[in-house]
Protein backbone atom coordinates (compact mmCIF):
# COMPACT_ATOMS: atom_id res chain seq x y z
CA UNK A 1 0.00 0.00 0.00
CA UNK A 2 1.98 2.95 -1.33
CA UNK A 3 1.52 6.18 0.94
CA UNK A 4 0.84 9.44 -1.04
CA UNK A 5 3.68 11.76 -0.76
CA UNK A 6 2.59 15.21 1.07
CA UNK A 7 3.77 18.13 -1.04
CA UNK A 8 6.32 21.00 0.73
CA UNK A 9 5.23 24.18 1.12
CA UNK A 10 7.69 27.19 -0.40
CA UNK A 11 7.82 30.49 -0.17
CA UNK A 12 7.76 33.66 -2.79
CA UNK A 13 10.40 36.03 -3.57
CA UNK A 14 8.53 38.65 -1.29
CA UNK A 15 8.87 36.65 2.05
CA UNK A 16 12.55 36.03 1.04
CA UNK A 17 13.04 39.64 0.80
CA UNK A 18 11.16 40.64 3.83
CA UNK A 19 13.75 38.02 5.50
CA UNK A 20 16.66 39.34 3.95
CA UNK A 21 15.88 42.99 5.28
CA UNK A 22 15.13 41.68 8.78
CA UNK A 23 18.08 39.83 8.62
CA UNK A 24 19.90 43.13 7.73
CA UNK A 25 18.80 44.97 10.43
CA UNK A 26 19.40 42.77 13.13
CA UNK A 27 22.85 42.48 11.42
CA UNK A 28 23.14 46.27 12.05
CA UNK A 29 21.20 46.73 15.48
CA UNK A 30 23.62 43.22 17.02
CA UNK A 31 26.66 43.15 14.61
CA UNK A 32 26.09 39.46 13.76
CA UNK A 33 24.78 37.70 11.26
CA UNK A 34 21.68 36.10 12.60
CA UNK A 35 21.26 32.07 11.73
CA UNK A 36 17.39 32.67 10.74
CA UNK A 37 14.66 35.23 11.18
CA UNK A 38 10.79 35.22 11.50
CA UNK A 39 8.51 36.41 9.08
CA UNK A 40 4.87 37.48 9.34
CA UNK A 41 3.48 36.25 6.62
CA UNK A 42 0.03 38.32 4.73
CA UNK A 43 -2.04 35.59 6.24
CA UNK A 44 -1.20 36.44 9.73
CA UNK A 45 0.84 33.36 9.89
CA UNK A 46 4.80 33.39 10.99
CA UNK A 47 7.55 30.89 9.47
CA UNK A 48 11.08 30.61 9.99
CA UNK A 49 13.49 31.36 6.87
CA UNK A 50 17.38 30.63 7.22
CA UNK A 51 20.13 33.50 6.63
CA UNK A 52 22.29 32.49 3.61
CA UNK A 53 24.51 35.41 3.72
CA UNK A 54 25.75 38.87 5.66
CA UNK A 55 27.83 41.81 5.55
CA UNK A 56 28.35 45.09 6.84
CA UNK A 57 28.96 48.35 4.82
CA UNK A 58 29.67 50.60 7.99
CA UNK A 59 28.01 51.31 11.26
CA UNK A 60 24.55 51.70 9.94
CA UNK A 61 24.32 49.49 6.80
CA UNK A 62 24.32 46.39 6.03
CA UNK A 63 23.47 43.47 3.28
CA UNK A 64 21.52 39.93 3.84
CA UNK A 65 20.84 37.36 1.35
CA UNK A 66 18.14 34.05 1.55
CA UNK A 67 18.07 31.16 -0.77
CA UNK A 68 14.29 31.01 -2.15
CA UNK A 69 13.04 28.15 -1.49
CA UNK A 70 10.13 27.10 -3.48
CA UNK A 71 9.19 23.80 -1.90
CA UNK A 72 7.92 20.94 -4.19
CA UNK A 73 6.84 23.09 -7.03
CA UNK A 74 9.09 24.77 -7.95
CA UNK A 75 9.55 28.04 -10.50
CA UNK A 76 12.54 29.67 -12.07
CA UNK A 77 13.66 31.66 -8.93
CA UNK A 78 14.16 28.23 -6.85
CA UNK A 79 16.85 28.56 -5.46
CA UNK A 80 17.88 32.15 -6.18
CA UNK A 81 19.83 34.80 -3.70
CA UNK A 82 17.53 37.19 -3.00
CA UNK A 83 19.01 39.64 -1.29
CA UNK A 84 18.36 43.85 0.87
CA UNK A 85 20.63 46.03 1.21
CA UNK A 86 19.41 48.22 4.46
CA UNK A 87 20.60 52.07 5.96
CA UNK A 88 19.66 53.06 9.44
CA UNK A 89 18.93 56.82 9.06
CA UNK A 90 19.62 58.78 12.55
CA UNK A 91 17.53 61.64 11.91
CA UNK A 92 14.48 61.24 14.06
CA UNK A 93 12.55 63.80 11.94
CA UNK A 94 12.03 61.21 9.37
CA UNK A 95 10.82 58.56 10.45
CA UNK A 96 10.35 56.42 7.21
CA UNK A 97 10.68 53.54 5.30
CA UNK A 98 11.73 53.56 1.55
CA UNK A 99 12.27 50.39 -0.75
CA UNK A 100 13.59 50.32 -4.19
CA UNK A 101 14.68 48.03 -6.10
CA UNK A 102 18.48 47.46 -7.43
CA UNK A 103 20.32 45.01 -9.21
CA UNK A 104 18.38 42.41 -10.61
CA UNK A 105 14.72 43.63 -9.80
CA UNK A 106 12.74 44.82 -13.03
CA UNK A 107 11.57 48.34 -13.25
CA UNK A 108 8.34 48.71 -14.76
CA UNK A 109 8.11 50.36 -18.18
CA UNK A 110 4.15 49.94 -19.30
CA UNK A 111 0.85 50.90 -17.88
CA UNK A 112 -1.53 48.00 -16.24
CA UNK A 113 -0.16 46.64 -13.88
CA UNK A 114 -0.04 46.73 -10.27
CA UNK A 115 3.52 48.55 -10.24
CA UNK A 116 3.03 52.24 -12.24
CA UNK A 117 5.76 52.79 -15.24
CA UNK A 118 9.11 53.97 -13.81
CA UNK A 119 8.74 51.69 -10.70
CA UNK A 120 11.30 48.92 -9.61
CA UNK A 121 8.74 45.82 -9.96
CA UNK A 122 7.39 45.12 -6.02
CA UNK A 123 4.43 44.61 -5.31
CA UNK A 124 2.23 45.92 -2.69
CA UNK A 125 2.30 42.42 -1.03
CA UNK A 126 5.74 42.00 -0.89
CA UNK A 127 6.39 45.72 0.26
CA UNK A 128 3.73 45.49 3.35
CA UNK A 129 5.81 42.40 4.20
CA UNK A 130 9.43 44.21 4.04
CA UNK A 131 7.36 47.24 5.93
CA UNK A 132 6.02 44.95 8.82
CA UNK A 133 9.62 43.33 9.57
CA UNK A 134 11.12 46.52 9.73
CA UNK A 135 8.68 47.67 12.19
CA UNK A 136 9.20 44.48 14.22
CA UNK A 137 12.58 44.84 14.35
CA UNK A 138 12.83 48.48 15.61
CA UNK A 139 11.69 48.80 19.02
CA UNK A 140 9.82 52.40 17.96
CA UNK A 141 10.24 53.38 13.96
CA UNK A 142 11.98 56.82 15.41
CA UNK A 143 14.70 56.81 12.54
CA UNK A 144 14.22 56.50 8.66
CA UNK A 145 15.20 52.67 6.63
CA UNK A 146 16.16 52.93 3.10
CA UNK A 147 15.74 49.13 1.88
CA UNK A 148 17.22 48.11 -1.51
CA UNK A 149 16.28 44.88 -2.81
CA UNK A 150 18.28 42.81 -5.23
CA UNK A 151 18.65 39.93 -7.03
CA UNK A 152 22.22 39.04 -8.23
CA UNK A 153 21.13 36.21 -11.06
CA UNK A 154 17.78 38.34 -11.46
CA UNK A 155 18.72 40.23 -15.51
CA UNK A 156 19.14 36.27 -16.54
CA UNK A 157 16.22 34.71 -14.78
CA UNK A 158 14.04 37.50 -16.36
CA UNK A 159 14.74 36.13 -19.72
CA UNK A 160 13.42 32.35 -18.75
CA UNK A 161 10.12 34.74 -18.12
CA UNK A 162 7.00 36.88 -19.85
CA UNK A 163 8.73 40.10 -18.35
CA UNK A 164 9.96 42.14 -21.05
CA UNK A 165 6.72 41.43 -22.23
CA UNK A 166 4.97 42.82 -19.60
CA UNK A 167 7.21 46.06 -19.84
CA UNK A 168 8.77 44.86 -17.02
CA UNK A 169 12.64 45.57 -18.03
CA UNK A 170 16.38 44.52 -16.27
CA UNK A 171 15.12 42.16 -13.67
CA UNK A 172 12.77 39.72 -11.91
CA UNK A 173 9.69 40.75 -9.87
CA UNK A 174 9.30 40.48 -6.03
CA UNK A 175 5.61 39.02 -5.78
CA UNK A 176 3.09 37.23 -3.33
CA UNK A 177 -0.37 37.53 -2.20
CA UNK A 178 0.09 35.43 0.39
CA UNK A 179 4.06 34.82 1.19
CA UNK A 180 3.59 30.94 0.71
CA UNK A 181 4.23 28.97 -2.38
CA UNK A 182 1.96 25.61 -2.18
CA UNK A 183 2.52 23.26 -4.69
CA UNK A 184 0.37 23.21 -7.35
CA UNK A 185 -0.96 26.40 -6.74
CA UNK A 186 1.41 28.06 -9.41
CA UNK A 187 0.88 31.82 -7.67
CA UNK A 188 3.44 33.48 -9.56
CA UNK A 189 1.96 31.79 -13.13
CA UNK A 190 -1.39 33.10 -12.31
CA UNK A 191 0.15 36.64 -11.60
CA UNK A 192 1.97 36.83 -14.82
CA UNK A 193 -1.53 35.92 -16.59
CA UNK A 194 -3.12 38.64 -14.57
CA UNK A 195 -0.97 40.94 -15.48
CA UNK A 196 -0.56 40.31 -18.82
CA UNK A 197 -4.06 40.79 -19.55
CA UNK A 198 -4.19 43.95 -17.59
CA UNK A 199 -1.50 45.25 -20.08
CA UNK A 200 -3.40 44.46 -22.80
CA UNK A 201 -6.28 46.52 -21.42
CA UNK A 202 -3.99 49.44 -21.14
CA UNK A 203 -2.57 48.85 -24.39
CA UNK A 204 -6.62 49.14 -25.24
CA UNK A 205 -6.81 45.64 -26.50
CA UNK A 206 -10.48 44.11 -26.60
CA UNK A 207 -9.20 40.96 -28.23
CA UNK A 208 -6.60 38.40 -26.99
CA UNK A 209 -5.31 35.06 -27.99
CA UNK A 210 -5.13 32.32 -25.39
CA UNK A 211 -2.18 30.32 -25.95
CA UNK A 212 -0.97 27.28 -23.44
CA UNK A 213 3.12 27.87 -24.15
CA UNK A 214 5.21 28.97 -26.30
CA UNK A 215 5.24 26.91 -29.34
CA UNK A 216 1.37 27.50 -29.65
CA UNK A 217 2.40 31.09 -29.51
CA UNK A 218 4.79 31.41 -31.93
CA UNK A 219 1.87 29.49 -34.39
CA UNK A 220 -0.76 32.12 -33.33
CA UNK A 221 1.66 35.12 -33.98
CA UNK A 222 1.89 33.70 -37.51
CA UNK A 223 -1.56 33.75 -38.01
CA UNK A 224 -2.45 37.33 -36.33
CA UNK A 225 1.12 39.08 -37.54
CA UNK A 226 -0.95 42.52 -37.10
CA UNK A 227 -1.95 42.12 -33.62
CA UNK A 228 0.86 43.64 -31.34
CA UNK A 229 2.74 41.29 -28.68
CA UNK A 230 0.33 42.71 -25.79
CA UNK A 231 -2.27 40.77 -27.56
CA UNK A 232 -0.76 36.85 -26.97
CA UNK A 233 -1.49 35.40 -23.34
CA UNK A 234 0.06 32.07 -22.43
CA UNK A 235 -2.24 30.56 -19.92
CA UNK A 236 -0.75 27.22 -19.79
CA UNK A 237 -3.39 24.92 -17.67
CA UNK A 238 -5.35 27.72 -15.98
CA UNK A 239 -8.61 27.46 -18.67
CA UNK A 240 -11.17 28.36 -16.30
CA UNK A 241 -9.26 31.30 -14.34
CA UNK A 242 -7.88 33.04 -17.64
CA UNK A 243 -11.37 32.97 -19.40
CA UNK A 244 -13.40 34.70 -15.94
CA UNK A 245 -10.04 37.12 -15.62
CA UNK A 246 -10.12 38.55 -18.67
CA UNK A 247 -13.98 38.78 -18.39
CA UNK A 248 -13.72 40.69 -15.49
CA UNK A 249 -11.32 42.85 -17.05
CA UNK A 250 -13.59 43.48 -20.51
CA UNK A 251 -12.54 42.20 -23.01
CA UNK A 252 -14.84 41.01 -26.30
CA UNK A 253 -12.96 38.30 -27.70
CA UNK A 254 -10.67 36.08 -27.07
CA UNK A 255 -9.31 32.77 -29.45
CA UNK A 256 -7.66 29.77 -27.71
CA UNK A 257 -5.55 28.09 -29.41
CA UNK A 258 -4.30 25.16 -28.62
CA UNK A 259 -2.80 21.73 -29.72
CA UNK A 260 -4.77 18.57 -29.67
CA UNK A 261 -3.98 16.92 -25.64
CA UNK A 262 -5.01 20.15 -24.20
CA UNK A 263 -8.47 20.30 -26.87
CA UNK A 264 -9.27 17.14 -25.28
CA UNK A 265 -9.14 18.68 -21.90
CA UNK A 266 -10.54 21.93 -22.55
CA UNK A 267 -14.07 20.15 -24.25
CA UNK A 268 -14.31 18.22 -21.35
CA UNK A 269 -14.80 21.21 -19.65
CA UNK A 270 -11.66 20.73 -17.53
CA UNK A 271 -10.83 23.61 -15.27
CA UNK A 272 -7.15 22.96 -14.91
CA UNK A 273 -5.49 21.03 -17.33
CA UNK A 274 -2.23 19.82 -16.27
CA UNK A 275 -2.29 16.09 -15.79
CA UNK A 276 -1.89 15.82 -12.17
CA UNK A 277 -5.39 17.85 -11.97
CA UNK A 278 -6.80 15.90 -14.67
CA UNK A 279 -6.85 12.57 -16.41
CA UNK A 280 -6.77 12.75 -20.11
CA UNK A 281 -9.93 10.59 -20.94
CA UNK A 282 -9.52 8.69 -23.72
CA UNK A 283 -12.42 7.23 -22.88
CA UNK A 284 -14.35 10.44 -23.64
CA UNK A 285 -12.56 11.01 -27.07
CA UNK A 286 -13.07 7.81 -28.07
CA UNK A 287 -16.79 8.11 -27.13
CA UNK A 288 -17.07 11.27 -29.14
CA UNK A 289 -15.77 9.25 -31.79
CA UNK A 290 -18.11 6.90 -32.05
CA UNK A 291 -20.84 9.26 -31.34
CA UNK A 292 -19.81 10.98 -34.51
CA UNK A 293 -18.99 8.12 -37.00
CA UNK A 294 -20.82 5.40 -35.81
CA UNK A 295 -17.67 3.30 -36.03
CA UNK A 296 -17.28 0.56 -33.66
CA UNK A 297 -13.63 -0.29 -34.42
CA UNK A 298 -12.27 2.67 -35.22
CA UNK A 299 -13.59 4.33 -31.75
CA UNK A 300 -11.63 1.15 -30.06
CA UNK A 301 -8.41 2.23 -32.15
CA UNK A 302 -8.72 6.00 -30.03
CA UNK A 303 -9.61 4.36 -26.62
CA UNK A 304 -6.37 2.42 -27.03
CA UNK A 305 -4.18 4.98 -28.55
CA UNK A 306 -0.57 5.41 -26.28
CA UNK A 307 -1.07 9.13 -26.44
CA UNK A 308 -3.58 12.40 -27.48
CA UNK A 309 -0.78 12.41 -30.40
CA UNK A 310 -0.84 9.33 -31.28
CA UNK A 311 -5.11 9.33 -31.01
CA UNK A 312 -5.06 12.68 -33.08
CA UNK A 313 -2.78 11.31 -36.07
CA UNK A 314 -5.89 8.30 -36.14
CA UNK A 315 -8.31 10.77 -36.32
CA UNK A 316 -6.69 13.12 -38.46
CA UNK A 317 -6.04 10.99 -41.34
CA UNK A 318 -9.68 9.25 -40.85
CA UNK A 319 -12.37 11.27 -39.48
CA UNK A 320 -11.00 14.80 -39.02
CA UNK A 321 -15.35 15.64 -38.55
CA UNK A 322 -13.95 14.40 -34.48
CA UNK A 323 -11.50 17.37 -34.66
CA UNK A 324 -14.44 19.62 -35.32
CA UNK A 325 -16.65 18.10 -32.63
CA UNK A 326 -13.88 18.87 -30.25
CA UNK A 327 -13.53 22.51 -31.66
CA UNK A 328 -16.66 23.11 -30.95
CA UNK A 329 -16.81 22.01 -27.67
CA UNK A 330 -14.22 23.91 -26.39
CA UNK A 331 -16.54 27.13 -27.14
CA UNK A 332 -18.94 25.71 -25.26
CA UNK A 333 -17.02 24.80 -22.57
CA UNK A 334 -15.06 28.29 -22.63
CA UNK A 335 -18.92 29.54 -23.01
CA UNK A 336 -20.01 28.26 -19.68
CA UNK A 337 -16.91 29.59 -17.91
CA UNK A 338 -16.94 32.93 -19.17
CA UNK A 339 -20.39 34.28 -20.02
CA UNK A 340 -22.48 33.70 -23.28
CA UNK A 341 -22.01 37.41 -24.01
CA UNK A 342 -18.20 36.76 -24.87
CA UNK A 343 -17.03 36.19 -28.16
CA UNK A 344 -14.89 32.49 -28.22
CA UNK A 345 -13.21 31.50 -31.08
CA UNK A 346 -11.53 28.65 -30.60
CA UNK A 347 -8.14 27.00 -33.44
CA UNK A 348 -6.19 23.73 -33.12
CA UNK A 349 -2.85 22.95 -34.57
CA UNK A 350 -1.20 19.83 -35.67
CA UNK A 351 2.04 19.39 -34.64
CA UNK A 352 3.97 21.28 -36.79
CA UNK A 353 1.50 24.64 -36.79
CA UNK A 354 -0.93 23.98 -39.67
CA UNK A 355 -4.38 24.86 -38.57
CA UNK A 356 -6.69 21.76 -38.41
CA UNK A 357 -9.79 23.60 -37.35
CA UNK A 358 -11.17 27.48 -36.60
CA UNK A 359 -14.61 27.68 -35.18
CA UNK A 360 -14.75 30.60 -36.94
CA UNK A 361 -14.36 28.71 -40.82
CA UNK A 362 -16.57 25.86 -39.72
Amino acid sequence: MSVKKRLRTGFTTGTAAAAAVKGALFFILNKKKPPFVQIELLTGKKIIIPIYTCRSYGENKAECMVIKDAGDDPDITHKARIGAIVTLYNNENQKKISITGGKGVGIVTKPGLEVKPGKAAINQGPEKMITQAVRESLDDLNRAVKVEIFVPEGEKLAEKTLNARLGIIGGISILGTTGLERPMSHEAYIATIKSSLSVARAAGLKKVIFTTGRRSERFSQEIFKTLSEEAFIQIGDFFKMSLEAAVKMGFEKIIIAVFFGKAVKMAQGVPHTHAAKSVLSLEKLSAWSFEITNNQDFAKNILSANTARHAFDLILDKHPEVISHVGRLIVKAAKVFAGKDIFIQNIIFDYKGNVVFDSQRQ
